[in-house]
């Protein structure tokens, strides 16, 4: 009996994840089209160079975002790591620090709120919302009272000891190119290949699938459900740390409300992008996908003279309609009916 084969294309689309990827690459494109319409400068040589370097702070949160969702928790706190990064970052080299110090400490700082998270969430048992809610308050305070609840002063500035050494890193992240394009763009792509090679050719990858699709069987299998949560969420932290840094090298100071909304950003870039708030599906392919629908229409709204207030309104409709066809694509129907008591 002869075995039909099956056609390459379908067989590509139907591996896990990958139809929702091509389909939102493919209303990439639409929107990218409508925007150059409305605005012919919006797909010129300069914007799509300022695009590519927006786009890479949603990839890089959007990857810790995507390893905690998959294992069907979430990070809130995300925001509020961005903003003790950029201020602490800041703080630390406006002080007198070398700027490598003042980047390690940073970090280290950045992913001990990540085991925090961790070890709340994986080993107290508590709700995700919850305590993530705690770890963004706590950090946002950080933030706040670092240099003594006020913003610092340039990184750069004349009095500064290693200024030479601190312009160099804020070119590095932000503002030097390579190949014509802003490091920003390639920092971002070498953390998402690093963090993609991970979830999908390792034993910890499959890890997290495993615990968002059944935490309960998982154990019973032998995988350490608390160990695996903790990585999933130092991931998260890492990431935030380092786009935090990038946004310092951006404004070349330590802003207070640094990385507000950007939990929000995260959640976006990955949802839209397909993987489930539920836990158990998605890609990091994905998250690209997510993260450019996001700066796209971000960059598009500003360009055509969109309010502030309407780009908002704008925003928080995608991520309900993203959140929603999640549900009824994973249950097959949206119900509205109250559960029995």
């Amino acid at each position: 009996m002869e075995t039909k084969k099956q056609n390459p294309i379908k067989k590509f689309l139907s591996a896990r994840g990958v139809g929702q990827v091509v389909t939102v690459f493919f209303g990439l494109i639409v929107l990218c089209a409508i925007f150059n319409f409305i605005n012919p400068n919006f797909l010129g040589k300069r914007n799509m160079a300022n695009l590519l370097r927006q786009i890479a702070p949603y990839i890089i949160i959007g990857i810790g975002q995507g390893y905690v969702l998959i294992t069907a928790n979430i990070d809130l706190s995300i925001g509020s790591v961005v903003g003790m990064s950029c201020m602490m970052s800041a703080t630390l080299m406006c002080n007198g620090m070398h700027p490598l110090l003042a980047l390690l400490l940073t970090m280290i700082a950045c992913i001990a709120t990540g085991t925090a998270n961790g070890v709340l969430v994986a080993k107290c048992k508590l709700p995700p919302f919850v305590a993530t809610l705690g770890t963004q308050t706590i950090c946002r305070g950080i933030a706040q009272m670092v240099n003594g609840n006020m913003n610092t002063d340039s990184i750069v500035g004349a009095g500064y000891k290693y200024r030479d050494f601190a312009e160099g890193l804020r070119n590095f992240f932000y503002y030097n190119k390579t190949l014509g394009i802003y490091n920003t763009f390639w920092i971002a792509l070498v953390i998402w290949l690093i963090f993609n090679f991970v979830l999908a050719y390792t034993r910890t990858g499959r890890h997290l699938y495993a615990i968002g699709s059944n935490p309960e069987a998982s154990k019973l299998s032998g995988v350490n459900v608390a160990k695996t949560i903790l990585k999933a969420y130092l991931v998260s932290s890492f990431c935030a740390g380092v786009t935090g840094l990038i946004v310092c090298a951006q404004s070349g100071t330590g802003t207070m409300n640094a990385g507000q909304s950007y939990e929000t950003f995260a959640v976006a870039a990955s949802v839209i992008g397909g993987i489930s708030t539920m836990g158990g599906t998605g890609i990091l392919s994905g998250v690209l996908a997510g993260a450019s629908v996001w700066a796209v229409m971000d960059n598009g709204l500003q360009m055509i003279g969109t309010s502030v207030g309407l780009k908002n309104v704008v925003v928080g409709l995608i991520v309900i309609c993203s959140v929603l066809i999640d549900v009824v694509r994973r249950t097959g129907k949206l119900s509205f009916k109250h559960r029995k008591a």
